[in-house]
């Protein structure tokens, strides 16, 4: 109640409203893009940080792209999905890696997707703008200043061939996205854990829709997968990462 409280109040005041029920009364009768874009914006959790929880991006770069550069050999393409990226720490890292790569994926076209539900996070992923504090919670120094550049104002900006890379877009995970096509590895980390069973299931059966045969998925560590119709196997030595069977 605090959190709904603390977030939604605002939204309420802004509308000319007294509280949160007057703001559920409006919703009732007024429905509208603005006024549910600004509720999600402002119930929607986005935590995140450079090269979070360190271990993915290891496993990544050492088990993960050698796999999918052996199995893509032929194709010379892979394709990578970071789902619910909020503000762009969790792409830019896996950028980060693949240009450390960069002798073991020459010649390779690699694409980088990342979505969001909220526009107002997807705008500040698509700057590649960052304080301080966010550079400094999980950024390696010397990462920071070969790919980054400071700002006047001290703010860090990501390198704009850094940036050119990831291609940002809005989606919601509890609608068909199909569209975006077939991925060789698909991050959807830290986001299950807001779902009830039923729909984890849901997302996970639409997320196989996603991957291309014996490809991969990785979730967070502390989560656990909803694989009704079994059809993900545990990698080995990965926590967290499923391949499709």
């Amino acid at each position: 109640e605090y959190l709904i409280e603390s977030r939604l109040l605002p939204v309420a005041r802004q509308m000319g409203l007294a509280d949160i029920d007057a703001l559920c009364d409006y919703l009732r009768t007024h429905r509208g893009d603005v006024l549910e874009s600004d509720i999600l914006e402002a119930m929607t959790i986005n935590e995140s940080s450079f090269f979070r929880d360190i271990k993915p991006f290891e496993s990544f770069r050492q088990q993960v792209l050698p796999m999918l550069l052996e199995k893509q050999a032929g194709s010379g393409r892979l394709r990578i999905w970071s789902a619910a990226c909020s503000t762009g720490q969790e792409p830019y890292s896996i950028a980060m890696a693949l240009s450390e790569e960069a002798a073991r994926i020459a010649g390779w076209n690699i694409d980088l997707v990342a979505s969001d539900l909220t526009h107002k996070v997807l705008e500040k992923a698509r700057s590649g703008i960052y304080t301080q504090f966010e550079v400094q919670r999980g950024m390696p120094i010397q990462l920071l200043l070969k790919y980054f550049t400071q700002l006047p104002d001290s703010n860090w900006q990501i390198n704009d061939d850094l940036r050119a890379r990831v291609d940002f877009r809005s989606q919601n995970l509890m609608l068909p996205y199909e569209s975006l096509g077939k991925f060789d590895l698909i991050f959807c980390r830290n986001v299950l854990i807001y779902f009830d069973e039923a729909t984890r299931a849901q997302v996970v059966r639409r997320l196989v829709h996603c991957l291309h045969p014996h490809c991969v998925l990785v979730i967070g560590a502390t989560e656990s997968i909803t694989d009704p119709d079994g059809r993900f196997t545990p990698l080995d030595s990965f926590r967290g990462a499923y391949r499709l069977k």
